[in-house]
């Protein structure tokens, strides 16, 4: 069997910001974990640099590889990222759809060409099916889930053909209650996220098994609250932080990015104050209707918890429902290929500048807004 690897014309890292703007804009599946925003919240808010790669091919595609390494660690013993753990979804942004014969022609140069030891993708889980395709035989696959809601047709499409019913029940029930949820897109409610996220951390050493000490210190080292006062103040109006209070006490906080797509990025609550006031369901709910009214076309969220992560339909179809499997990937090299690449390896720079981005375009919904 005869494997396609299409034609590359040429690399540039890191990719140029004007480029990287234009085709994360074009690439209708483009999630904003792949935007050159995210890597700069990233990067300004830990030890990390930029390892963007862009590929240009014969047939005119141009493809973005978000990439991130560490700072001062050379690119011959570096452990880069698309998207580093903690960080979420990275993978190709393209001009057209990203088709097998480009993957291995990336992965190609990945292997051949870029001065790494080993370098982890997670991609766009949408494009899983093409990723499985195209990965030689000696890549490192592990599984990961993904939740989507298919956001075609308005909220009123969504709320009442993707909308569980018991979904739909703890929402009324929250609203009964007097549940508020508040947004904010100005980094204002960060404090409040964190401090949820603190708590958060408590359960989940317990559920661990894990002493309390060690589990704060490896949340405070992995997320540490200047990360998400970072995304705040970089992402802006494409930065969401959702707060739903319980008899006036934050309860659960949501972290939304949107562009063409939105994501939840992370869902922090405290059990006991959730209790069963259908708080999470509120507030998601909320977050969705957000979106669609922003006119994304999909809302994702990533290794969910146990509970319910998005608000889902047993009766959808498999296209409708979108609980889909999503892959991460870990590609390794031999020592003697590395030490060839970093002694003949060429890269360009770009100069880095802040283009203006589509904004997360407010509702009109029931819920506070400030």
């Amino acid at each position: 069997m005869v494997t396609e690897v299409a034609a590359l014309r040429n690399v540039v890292s890191p990719a140029p910001r004007g480029i990287w703007q234009a085709v994360f804009d074009r690439d209708a599946e483009a999630v904003p974990y792949q935007s050159p925003q995210w890597t700069d919240a990233l990067c300004r808010s830990t030890h990390r640099r930029d390892r963007s790669r862009l590929y240009t091919f014969d047939d005119g595609v141009q493809i973005v590889l978000p990439l991130v390494g560490y700072r001062w660690v050379p690119g011959a013993v570096d452990l880069p990222g698309s998207m580093p753990w903690g960080w979420g979804i990275g993978g190709l942004v393209s001009t057209s759809p990203v088709k097998a014969e480009h993957v291995r022609a990336v992965v190609d140069d990945l292997t051949t060409h870029a001065p790494y030891v080993r370098l982890n993708i997670r991609p766009n889980p949408r494009a899983a099916d093409v990723w499985r395709a195209a990965m030689p035989a000696g890549a490192h696959r592990v599984a990961r889930m993904a939740h989507a809601i298919d956001l075609d047709g308005g909220f009123d499409a969504v709320w009442h053909g993707r909308f569980s019913a018991s979904t739909r029940k703890y929402v009324t029930k929250a609203e009964q209650a007097g549940v508020v949820v508040e947004c904010d897109d100005q980094g204002r409610l960060v404090p409040v996220y964190y401090d949820l996220f603190r708590r958060a951390t408590q359960r989940w050493a317990s559920q661990q098994h894990e002493p309390l000490l060690l589990a704060r210190l490896r949340g405070h080292r992995r997320d540490p609250e200047r990360k998400f006062v970072a995304i705040a103040r970089i992402m802006r109006d494409a930065c969401r932080i959702y707060v739903a209070y319980v008899d006036r006490q934050p309860a659960a906080a949501c972290l939304v990015l949107s562009y063409h797509n939105a994501n939840a990025a992370r869902v922090v609550l405290d059990r006991e104050r959730v209790g069963r006031s259908g708080a999470p369901d509120l507030m998601m709910k909320c977050a969705i209707e957000d979106a669609c009214k922003a006119g994304c076309a999909i809302f994702t969220r990533a290794n969910p918890g146990r509970r319910r992560a998005l608000p889902t339909s047993s009766g959808e179809s498999a296209e409708r429902r979108m609980t889909t499997r999503s892959t991460a990937w870990s590609v390794s090299r031999s020592l003697p290929s590395i030490m060839r690449c970093a002694a003949g390896s060429r890269s360009s720079s770009a100069s880095r500048t802040d283009l203006p981005r589509r904004p997360f375009s407010s509702g009109n919904g029931q819920h506070t807004r400030r």
